[in-house]
This record gives structure tokens, C-alpha cells and sequence, in this order.
């Protein structure tokens, strides 16, 4: 072999030499890494021997220093192999397998004799690559203006995505396009090949780096685009360091995409510990009526978070089995423009209307939990500052998870950016997922870790796994969630959540807020949802923190559906994608992690259509009874035929089949409990 390398130096350029190549575990992803004759480092992924990410760069430009774009020269590359198992806390599933291989090539630039590596690891579901450089005695600081990573897709294909850089930060219809008809997107950005592969293309382990948009040059060919920063450079660090990954998820089916567990696996392991105090629960409380427009977050004679209407709502809590109460607008700020504002808002202070030491005392007598709220209006300035003891007086009083917000335009969050590597003076504006919000997340997560808090963070920066490393941060929005349906004419169209399984989801856990069975929203308007679809949700949208988010009036006068959602679990020992397609329609099988339960359902788009579950995942020689809620006849999001649900039972084994009809905008929900 050495021989025909030699050969071939005689008539190839000297950088065909350099070619590294790393294959996945069982051999059908091969990734290529080199420095083509210019110097410029690139990649290449081929599937089944076919080209998959046609040549890539993968490049820097600095604000302060000579670009690292060609001119570079592999210097030194390893190979690496793991295969593990590791547990979650709480998730989808109780274990996950950690099975790659992995090819770390430096690259020199000879003429400032500056080095990076770039690090690949290939699982059998996907790729993941980052760039690491080490530390520089004499220059600690490096400031990227911007990284010029590419993904040059071969095949043709479709693409769900959402426009990155629009004022609405994730909150969007999917657009479904052809791939070279995108122009910058958010990611996850999802693709269907010509050939039926599936790719996902996002990032892991998003920590102290600005986010990352993907930006169509030409054809299919894209670039990263790194969120915007009040101070030019779009990153700034000090020492050694390494970018969040770049993944792309590989599948041959929409299952596949689903259940892959890539941007965990590229995750570090818990740095917290024992986490055994955060519950995996369902929760209720007073959010629906301010969202609906029949209460208000400030005071005044329709103020909803006051101390007797809480009370109420815990003791409904306690009496249907709901671990949680949300309380939204307790604290003194929200009278007056707090939107993008957020300038006067107290986190230890109530309003005259609302005591949080009473309504807690009250509701840990119930057994039940108050869940925090702490809304920003996008000022993290003024939240950093009480962060502290904010965190503290929830630790102290038990309410163990909190919902934070930061509702502004993109571009709106008000900062002093005092981070590590840029104090400054003043006020200054920056992006909900640029590197200084990056760096508040982490620091609100930490802080609440400290006083045993779990975090749920709406307008968020995106998921990408650090649920692995923090897992106190157990949930977040970053997508259109169920108040749009409250909105008339917002409201989200019947694909909407279809999508978001195969999108938005792939990111992470969100807290959609299902459960809304009136399937009506502000000013009576109708949702584009039947009432089965409320609860398909509970299985199509995962979270560990679930709300039965309608009025508990409107609940309790559905006791049937209201059985369902008590009953659902939280938190799962495994997950599978039975049947489903890319906003279209998706129905999961799921496993209780604390019995021997199966919960099967999802949700459907707004083509009527028979899906057929087979029950292969079932233990076998066992037998189940189904409780089966399903759309009645004739049901449709589209007229009041919409809060038609039918109920079924039967006795069902392994190899068993069961065939749902699901109405436009419709859902399901099962519920197999071994028989006595």
C-alpha cells in the first residue's frame, strides 16, 4: 500500500497525499478530510458509495487576524474509536447508545504557523465536526468575524426550514421548498433526498459561540452564518477553545431522522450530579386565560395571577394528580410596555393581589409544586442582576421549576455586555441566539442548578443537547407553540405540528403546551385541531414538563380526555416513530419508564387518512388492554365536527395491528396496560 501511495505522488498533487478518511460503524458513511492544492481544508461524505456533501470548506476569517482559508497543509491526524452506553436522567429514553468513530486532522498554516484541528465523528445516524484551536502564548484572544464552514449538498431533494434572521426569532410556519430555493435558514434544517434519505443539518453543544443560521450561496451549496454581535466580531474567546459541533443526522427513513440521538451523543456527560430532585410531570395553570386575552399579566381588575385564583388552581392540581401550577404575572413589572423593555421588572417582588410565600406554603400542603415565571422582556441586563437571589427565593419556597422569557424583536435583547471577554459601558442590543445570550442561558441554568431549580426558557437560543450536561434544563419554546392558536388569524395551520416532529423537535424537548380541549382560542375563535389531536400531542411533542393547558374548567368538563392526559407520562424508558412522513402525520410508540405501559398516538395534517400500527414492540407472550381515544366520524378541524372524538377498548398482543382513522387536523391517543 505504501508503495502505491508513492506511485501515485509521482503524478497527483502532493495534497492527495493528505486525504484522511474516517468511515462509520457499519461502513456506509465515509467522511473525507484534506487540503485541497491551494491549501484550503474541506470535507467530502459520501452514503452507500454515492456523494452525499459534495467538497466543502471548512475556514475562518478574523477581524484582527489573517483569515485561516488556505494556504494550510495537514500537519497530524488520529483515529479514535467508542462504543457506550449511557442513562438519562429523564428523556425519551432511558439509555443511549454511543457507537462512532472518530478522525482528528491539524492543519498548519505555515505562514503564520498558526494550527486548528478539526475534529469528525461518524455514527451510523450522522456526522458530527468541529474546529478546535489550541491555546497561543502571547495572543489569548481570538475574535471570528466569521466561520466559513460549507455544506455542499449533492443530491437533489426538499427542505423544511424557517427564515433565520426574521424578527420573530423561531417562532414560524415551516416553508417546504426545494433545497435550492432556501435562503438562510434556521437550523434544525430538515431534507428529503430524491432518493428518500433523510438529512437533518444543526449543531451540538452550543456553549460560549454564537448561533449558527445556514446561508444559501448557490445551488445547494451553503454556509454557516454565526448570529450577530453588538461588538463586530461574531465570537470572542480567550484560550483554547472549540466550536459547537456541526451535524448533519443520515437516515433512510423519517423514523430514522426521529429517533437518532446524535447532538446528545456529542454532548459532555451531567456536570450536575444528582438530579433525582427534578420530577418529569404534567402541570397546570394560569397562563391560558392572560394568552387568550380574559385575564392580564398586569394588575387591575383582570389580573390573573392573584393569591385566591391560584389557590383555586392547585386545588385542582391536587385532586386530578397535576405535580405543577404555572403562575404568569405574579411579579411587580408587567404594567406599562414591557415588551422589549423589561426595565422595571422585580423576581422577588409580588404584586399587592398575589402573595408567593402563602400560595406556596398552600400548595406544598397539597403536594403540589409552583412553577416560577420570570419574564424579561428580552432586559437581561436588569434579570443578571437579581439573578441571585431570584434563583434563591425559589429554592428557598420549593417551587423547583421555572419558565423564563425573553419576549423582544430578534436583535432586541437589551445587554451591558459584560461577559468574560468584553466589558463594556452603556446599554447595548443583541440577538437572542448570538454568543452573549448564549453565555446568559448557561448562567441562569447554573444558577438555578444551585438552588436545585429546573429551567424553561421560551424565546430561547435553539436546543442542542446540553440537556446531556445540564439536565436541569429540561425544556424550552424556539418554535410557534399552542397561544398562536389563540391569535386569530395566527393561528398555526394543521401541518404545523407535523413539522415541528421532524424540525424544531429533532433540537430538543418543547414545551408546546398542549391539552387545550376546548379547541378554542381568543374571542371564541375555533383552533385548526380536533379535541383527539389535544391529546396526540401529549405523544407527538415531547417534553418531561407537560401542561394541560386549557381553563381546569374546561378540563374538568372533559373527564374522559382529562383521563387520558392524567394518565400520559412524563418521562419515557423508550420512544420509536411507527408510521409518519415529513409534515404529514406522525404516530409514536412510547414506554412509561416507571410501569409496564405503553402509550401509542400522534397527530395528522389536514388530509383525512387510515394509519395502521403494528404492535411489534410489545413484550411478547403479554397481553394488553388498549384504551383507545380516536376522532369521531366525520370529524374535522374545519367545523364544529371538530370536538367529535369516539372511544374504543380492546385486548391486543404482540404482532397485532390496529388501524386509526385520522380526520384533517385529527389525532389519536392508546393507552395498552398489561391485563390482569
Amino acid at each position: 500500500m505504501r508503495a502505491g501511495l508513492f506511485l501515485a505522488a509521482l503524478v497527483l498533487p502532493a495534497s492527495a497525499l493528505q486525504a484522511e478518511t474516517v468511515a462509520s460503524p457499519d461502513g456506509s458513511t465515509v467522511v473525507t478530510l484534506d487540503a485541497d492544492g491551494e491549501g484550503i481544508p474541506f470535507y467530502q461524505v459520501t452514503r452507500a458509495g454515492k456523494p452525499l456533501i459534495a467538497k466543502s470548506t471548512i475556514a475562518f476569517n478574523f477581524t484582527d487576524e489573517d483569515p485561516l482559508r488556505r494556504g494550510l497543509r495537514v500537519d497530524s491526524a488520529a483515529h479514535a474509536s467508542a462504543d457506550t452506553r449511557w442513562e438519562q436522567p429523564w428523556g425519551e429514553r432511558r439509555f443511549v447508545h454511543d457507537r462512532h468513530n472518530e478522525l482528528a486532522v491539524t492543519f498548519l498554516h505555515d505562514a503564520t504557523a498558526r494550527r486548528f484541528t478539526v475534529r469528525f465523528r461518524v455514527f451510523d445516524d450522522g456526522v458530527g465536526f468541529r474546529s478546535e484551536f489550541p491555546d497561543r502564548p502571547g495572543h489569548p484572544r481570538t475574535s471570528i468575524a466569521e466561520e466559513l464552514t460549507e455544506f455542499d449538498i449533492a443530491p437533489k431533494g426538499t427542505a423544511w426550514w424557517i427564515q433565520a434572521g426574521d424578527f420573530n426569532r423561531y417562532e414560524q410556519i415551516y416553508q417546504k421548498t426545494p433545497i435550492d430555493a432556501v435562503s438562510m435558514a434556521h437550523t434544525p434544517m430538515t431534507l428529503r433526498l430524491e432518493d428518500g434519505t433523510h438529512l437533518s443539518f444543526h449543531e451540538a453543544a452550543l456553549v460560549d459561540y454564537s448561533g449558527m443560521w445556514l446561508q444559501r450561496l448557490a445551488g445547494q451549496r451553503f454556509r454557516a452564518h454565526l448570529a450577530p454581535s453588538s461588538r463586530g466580531a461574531k465570537v470572542v474567546r480567550t484560550g483554547a477553545f472549540a466550536t459547537p459541533w456541526r451535524t448533519i443526522r443520515i437516515a433512510a427513513d423519517a423514523a430514522g431522522l426521529v429517533e437518532s440521538d446524535l447532538e446528545l451523543n456529542l454532548n459532555e456527560p451531567n456536570k450536575l450530579g444528582d438530579v433525582s430532585w427534578f420530577k418529569p410531570a404534567k402541570y397546570v395553570g394560569i397562563w391560558w386565560g392572560m394568552i387568550s386575552g380574559k385575564w392580564s399579566w398586569a394588575q387591575g381588575p383582570n389580573h390573573g395571577a392573584t393569591t385566591a385564583r391560584t389557590k383555586q388552581v392547585i386545588d385542582f392540581a391536587a385532586k386530578h394528580g397535576f405535580r405543577g401550577v404555572l403562575v404568569e404575572g405574579w411579579n411587580v413589572g408587567w404594567d406599562g410596555n414591557w415588551f422589549g423593555n423589561g426595565r422595571d421588572y422585580s423576581f422577588t417582588r409580588s404584586y399587592p393581589d398575589f402573595n408567593l410565600e402563602a400560595v406556596t406554603d398552600y400548595a406544598r400542603k397539597k403536594g403540589v409544586h409552583l412553577i416560577g415565571h420570570h419574564e424579561t422582556g428580552g432586559n437581561i441586563d436588569v434579570y443578571e442582576r437579581q439573578l441571585a437571589d431570584a434563583m434563591k427565593l425559589y429554592g428557598d419556597l420549593g417551587v423547583d421549576v421555572v419558565k423564563t422569557g425573553y419576549v423582544a424583536d430578534a436583535g432586541g435583547i437589551i445587554s451591558c455586555n459584560a461577559d468574560i471577554a468584553d466589558p463594556c459601558e452603556g446599554q447595548v442590543m443583541e440577538w437572542h441566539d448570538g454568543q452573549r445570550q448564549v453565555q446568559h442561558h448557561l448562567r441562569v441554568v447554573e444558577e438555578a442548578a444551585k438552588n436545585r431549580v429546573a429551567v424553561n426558557p421560551h424565546e430561547p437560543v435553539k436546543d442542542t443537547g446540553l440537556r446531556r450536561t445540564y439536565p436541569n434544563w429540561v425544556a424550552r419554546e424556539g418554535a410557534r407553540g399552542q397561544e398562536y392558536n389563540a391569535w386569530a388569524p395566527f393561528n398555526n395551520p394543521p401541518d404545523h405540528e407535523p413539522t415541528l416532529v421532524y424540525t424544531r423537535m429533532l433540537a430538543g424537548p418543547m414545551d408546546y403546551t398542549p391539552g387545550v380541549l376546548s379547541v378554542t382560542g381568543g374571542n371564541g375563535v375555533p383552533m385548526a385541531s380536533t379535541v383527539a389531536k389535544q391529546l396526540g400531542l401529549y405523544l407527538a411533542i415531547y417534553s418531561p414538563i407537560q401542561m394541560a393547558a386549557d381553563f381546569v374548567e374546561s378540563l374538568a368538563a372533559h373527564p374522559n380526555e382529562l383521563a387520558f392526559i392524567k394518565a400520559v407520562p412524563a418521562d419515557w424508558a423508550e420512544s420509536h416513530l411507527v408510521v409518519g412522513e415529513v409534515g404529514d402525520y406522525a404516530i409514536f410508540a412510547r414506554k412509561d419508564r416507571n410501569s409496564a405501559d405503553w402509550y401509542v398516538g400522534g397527530i395528522n395534517d389536514a388530509t383525512a387518512r387510515e394509519v395502521t400500527v403494528t404492535f411489534d414492540f410489545l413484550d411478547p407472550g403479554r397481553t394488553y388492554d388498549a384504551t383507545i381515544w380516536k376522532d369521531g366520524e366525520g370529524a374535522t378541524f374545519e367545523t364544529e365536527a371538530r370536538h367529535r372524538i369516539a372511544y374504543d377498548r380492546r385486548t391486543v398482543r404482540k404482532g397485532d395491528t390496529l388501524t386509526l382513522w385520522l380526520a384533517p387536523g385529527g389525532g389519536a391517543a392508546v393507552r395498552l396496560h398489561p391485563s390482569r
